[in-house]
């Protein structure tokens, strides 16, 4: 009798098991139909398969990697970007294998204080045979970015010991973001994208002169305003930042991005003038026509491109242009920004033509020399 009530009892647990299996299947496929159906956008990125052709490469080159910048030295590439907690340099003799370089964190920001969070953009250069790095951070607090930098004496930034020489001295001691140097003439320049005031309404674009690498030693001139429709972007605050130089026989180009980093209408334009003028003079400098030179490419995955760098390749002969774009629409200012390179050209004129930034599944040629 007990083991007929068993065989009973297992006899309804199967017949229950296969009826409430089907109902959680039927279910789930609802939840999938209705899920699929809910009009959200994808914001996964696309898969890139790799070059099926020799000697090309594909974007991105690095699948995070916001704010890049790249020294050439001599038959190698020195690059850095936004980690937000460190410095970190990448060493590579092939731009288009980057992501395969040697990397090296040559800087770890205090545990507190002015200089200790939110480490942004750091940029290295080589100036009088040393190496530096300026970099903006703050305390956490965003109202409180200012310049910072570093020194190395050592022949191989790889090697020796960073020093911090502390806060760059912006003249007015305004937040500040974005530095970059220069030299023009045999004089040393920084520019970078700062506030008029003590709050956040406007970044506009800045120049002074300098008397060492850490130490300024003119007033700042403001060169440029976000004032053109494709600047403002209806966005707030308004926003110029990432300046860039570049020279070309007599001219000094100064790029810059505009349009907010959290939105898709982020872009890059230029400001010229003639390399025998003086920089710090606002009237030296002129808007091109053609801005915006570098925007959106809604079919190839490139959303808000800005906060270049340029470098030459291995034999010298091509120009390329390296900058950080999301690959889904509305990612905003966040981790999703990936480092692309493309070569640009030269018209009659003697002015860059960038062109549209390239598809992530298009075989590129690598700069030539690699």
């Amino acid at each position: 009798m007990l083991n007929l009530m068993v065989a009973v009892m297992e006899s309804l647990l199967k017949i229950m098991f296969r009826k409430y299996r089907c109902i959680f299947i039927v279910s789930c496929a609802v939840s999938l139909f209705v899920s699929c159906s809910s009009g959200q956008i994808n914001n996964e990125s696309p898969k890139i398969d790799p070059p099926t052709k020799p000697n090309t490469f594909k974007n991105p080159i690095m699948i995070s990697g916001a704010d890049p910048w790249v020294y050439k030295n001599g038959n190698e590439y020195l690059v850095t970007f936004t980690t937000g907690d460190n410095i970190t340099l990448i060493r590579t003799e092939k731009m288009s294998e980057l992501k395969n370089g040697t990397k090296k964190i040559i800087w770890t920001p205090p545990s507190s204080g002015f200089n200790s969070k939110e480490i942004w953009a750091p940029e290295l250069h080589k100036i009088n045979g040393k190496w530096y790095v300026y970099y903006a951070a703050s305390d956490g607090d965003n109202k409180n970015h200012k310049m910072w930098v570093l020194e190395n004496t050592s022949q191989d930034p790889f090697q020796g010991m960073w020093i911090d020489k502390g806060e760059l001295k912006l003249p007015d001691d305004k937040w500040a973001i974005d530095g970059t140097h220069i030299e023009i003439n045999n004089e040393y320049y920084f520019a970078w994208s700062g506030w008029a005031g003590d709050t956040n309404v406007s970044q506009n674009l800045y120049i002074a002169k300098l008397e060492t690498p850490f130490k300024v030693s003119t007033e700042r001139v403001c060169l440029l305003k976000p004032i053109e429709p494709w600047e403002t972007n209806n966005t707030n605050p308004l926003v110029l930042e990432a300046p860039q130089f570049l020279i070309k026989d007599n001219k000094i180009f100064l790029f810059y991005s505009a349009g907010g980093c959290w939105t898709d209408g982020y872009s890059i334009g230029m400001i010229s003038m003639d390399a025998s003028k003086n920089p710090l003079d606002v009237n030296s400098w002129s808007r091109t026509k053609n801005n915006p030179l570098f925007t959106s490419n809604t079919t190839g995955n490139s959303f808000g491109p800005g906060h270049n760098s340029f470098f030459k390749s291995l034999n010298g002969k091509e120009d390329w242009i390296l900058y950080h774009a999301n690959p889904q629409p509305e990612q905003g200012c966040g981790e999703n920004r990936s480092m692309r390179m493309q070569q640009f050209t030269w018209d009659n004129n003697g002015f860059p033509v960038f062109g549209i930034p390239e598809h992530l599944n298009k075989e590129i040629n690598i700069p030539a020399g690699e």
